[in-house]
């Protein structure tokens, strides 16, 4: 999403990721009006078989492209995905994600369409990005999901105690973004921080928090480092897809995530530094 649509800076960034033996790319044919998906798909023709693409679908851009709709119904999504297979220059997606998702949609209908375009070959799996615990509950009890993307880091540890447990019992991986929390959770931390605070926590707050986990739980090692190292700590997890703009920025994550595992106590410092939140919408 973050990578821009100058081509020739994007796909080095990619080969960047590439070199770093990073294989699972996430794409949606919203960002930049389709444009991403193409880049995405040549930057990675070459190697279409090494890697995972994964894209997603259900907003519905505009004519003026102004703004967007939603629509998880069977017949857009069975057209979309057309689009983008065209836009990606493959046969298949690898993961094919809906990009939202309320307990209103008609979800029974929307599953139908995932296990058809899996059944006629033009996905080899589907899941959801969301964070709603309802439609969340929903997609586990009556899908094959086999992931759930939704925000999940130090500063948002919202899905800790509710979704995260469940969707480890019943086999569904999660895929996590924003684990640095917008660069909060970066060596570059109170330069990020706004007036407006971060989720749950208030400007006062993270000029407090901040300064606390680098001297607690990053001493020895960089804070992006931990955040990573958070996110995979949890059994539930599989993958932590964090944003880069540059080839340095997707070099220092790579890093990051191949970084030692957290020990336990290391967890629990963190967890009392930080705070447990809950969602409160879409219950």
């Amino acid at each position: 999403m973050s990578i821009g649509t100058e081509e020739k800076k994007a796909i080095e960034i990619i080969h960047t990721a590439l070199a770093e033996g990073i294989n699972y790319f996430d794409t949606a044919d919203l960002y930049d009006f389709g444009e991403n998906e193409k880049i995405v798909g040549k930057a990675l023709k070459e190697v279409r078989d090494e890697v995972i693409i994964a894209s997603k679908v259900g907003n519905r851009w505009n004519q003026e492209r102004s703004g967007w709709t939603w629509d998880p119904s069977k017949a857009y999504i069975k057209e979309q995905v057309k689009q983008s297979l065209k836009r990606l220059g493959t046969d298949y997606i690898d993961l094919y994600q809906l990009h939202g998702g309320t307990i209103d949609d008609p979800i029974e209908e929307t599953i139908e369409a995932f296990e058809e375009l899996k059944a006629e070959g033009f996905i080899r799996y589907y899941g959801i990005s969301s964070i709603r615990p309802n439609v969340i509950r929903e997609y586990v009890k009556k899908s094959n999901i086999v992931s759930v993307m939704m925000q999940y880091s130090i500063l948002d540890r919202k899905p800790e105690e509710e979704s995260l447990p469940l969707l480890h019992e019943n086999g569904v991986s999660v895929v996590t973004r924003g684990p640095v929390a917008k660069g909060l959770l970066s060596e570059r931390m109170l330069e990020k921080a706004s007036e407006k605070g971060y989720q749950d926590y208030s400007n006062e707050e993270l000029t407090e928090i901040l300064p606390l986990l680098k001297e607690k739980a990053a001493s020895l090692r960089s804070l992006t480092e931990v955040a990573f190292q958070y996110n995979l700590a949890n059994p539930a997890v599989a993958s932590v897809v964090a944003g880069a703009s540059s080839v340095e920025q997707v070099r220092s994550n790579a890093k990051a995530a191949r970084g030692n595992p957290l020990t336990e106590e290391e967890v629990a410092v963190i967890k009392k530094i930080s705070k447990q939140t809950f969602y409160q919408d879409h219950r």
